[in-house]
């Protein structure tokens, strides 16, 4: 049954992101790049957002620049494997989420990242 979900799910995510990037809709480049949801803000939505959102347990508030700034700068590398193996003691590893590809969690904290600095 979870083997299905997962498969349905990274069909859903495909289709979904099959027309992102794509500039022949009106308006031209500049404007769809400008439209078109950030690659990572799904995952954040579904995943992270329950603790980043509101601070839960110690987490980043996403948007408080001055909790993120001594995240940030130990670099992308040491972020994503904060995410993978998790800190204790409320950091769960993968933030729970056991089907996302380290590509995906790499997006999600790219999104976190950029609205945060």
């Amino acid at each position: 049954m979870v083997g299905r979900y997962v498969s349905l799910v990274g069909v859903v995510i495909s289709l979904a992101l099959a027309g992102c990037g794509s500039s022949e809709s009106g308006g031209g480049a500049g404007q769809a790049a400008e439209s078109a949801p950030h690659s990572g803000e799904q995952t954040y939505n579904r995943y992270c957002f329950s603790c980043h959102a509101a601070g839960v347990a110690g987490a980043p508030k996403v948007g408080d620049a001055e909790s993120w700034a001594p995240r940030i700068a130990k670099g992308p590398a040491a972020l994503l494997q904060s995410t993978i193996a998790g800190i204790a003691p409320g950091m769960p590893a993968r933030g729970l989420c056991t089907s996302c590809s380290d590509d995906q969690l790499a997006e999600a904290i790219d999104f976190m990242v950029l609205r945060s600095q």
